[in-house]
């Protein structure tokens, strides 16, 4: 996408972008091989990330913000938690205040499988962060933040973009 241009930074530009390319490929490769040895499909492992996100923050998610999320309706959010939860990835846990509301968490053997699985990776790249200071690492922090920031707001117009209007009423 981006050409290598002649001045510096230009090149430093392109180099930076088709490493952001490279690396969200080789991710994705990464995930569906997890994906495929346990039988999920790509929707189940963004949903699956989603649920980890949200408790790495403190912040369990609902049904309804996965949904939003993944761009899913209400039902298909039910088959696909029902899904993750027969298979021991996911548990679903009612919030004690609201017993209405319902959080999605991390079950032990789903959390176990993708240890196993990602921890090798998870150690690649603590080694690798182990060779910067803490002020290249909060450099390198900022610029992913507002890059993941930029991306989503472009998925969220593309979304958006595409939208169906409203039905009208059959006569």
């Amino acid at each position: 996408m981006y050409r290598r241009r002649d001045d510096p930074r230009g090149r430093m530009v392109a180099d930076i972008t088709n490493d952001l390319r490279r690396y969200s490929v080789d991710a994705q490769h990464i995930g569906h091989a997890f994906a495929g040895m346990h039988g999920l499909n790509p929707t189940d492992l963004r949903a699956l990330i989603a649920v980890m996100d949200a408790e790495l923050v403190g912040d369990p998610i609902t049904p309804g913000r996965l949904g939003g999320q993944l761009n899913l309706s209400s039902g298909s959010v039910t088959a696909l938690i029902d899904r993750l939860e027969r298979a021991g990835h996911i548990r679903r846990d009612r919030d004690t205040a609201d017993r209405r509301k319902v959080f999605l968490h991390y079950a032990d053997q789903g959390a176990a499988l993708a240890m196993s699985f990602f921890g090798p990776l998870g150690r690649r790249t603590d080694e690798v962060m182990a060779r910067f200071t803490d002020d290249e690492l909060a450099v390198v922090q900022r610029f992913m933040a507002t890059t993941v920031a930029s991306m989503r707001e472009h998925r969220d117009a593309m979304r958006a973009a595409r939208a169906e209007p409203p039905r009208r009423p059959a006569d």
